[in-house]
């Protein structure tokens, strides 16, 4: 897997996420690659959960699926945040060109 798909899994009809968030952003967008993880800036702030739901509607859109279908598997109070989205079928890779 090449350094840039490093972010992601795809197992079945589950893609995991490994994702670097920066809340508190002026707008939501894919900033790229950092390290293993896509960096994600939010325009949510980081209070009372306020940017992981922001999190979960941002990655259902871009995956078409329903909200149900994102699930916070770690990082719920840290940048560093693992989703696992089910029932999509668009490549993750429309992140990198959805900046």
């Amino acid at each position: 897997m090449s350094e840039e798909a490093s972010w992601y899994r795809c197992s079945g009809g589950t893609v995991t996420l490994t994702l670097h968030i920066q809340p508190g952003a002026k707008h939501t967008n894919v900033a790229g690659p950092h390290g293993g993880a896509l960096k994600l800036r939010l325009a949510a702030p980081p209070i009372e959960g306020r940017a992981n739901d922001a999190l979960l509607k941002f990655i259902a859109e871009k995956f078409a699926v329903p909200p149900r279908n994102v699930e916070l598997k770690q990082g719920g109070q840290s940048r560093h945040k693992v989703l696992a989205v089910t029932g999509s079928k668009i490549a993750p890779e429309i992140l990198l060109r959805s900046g």
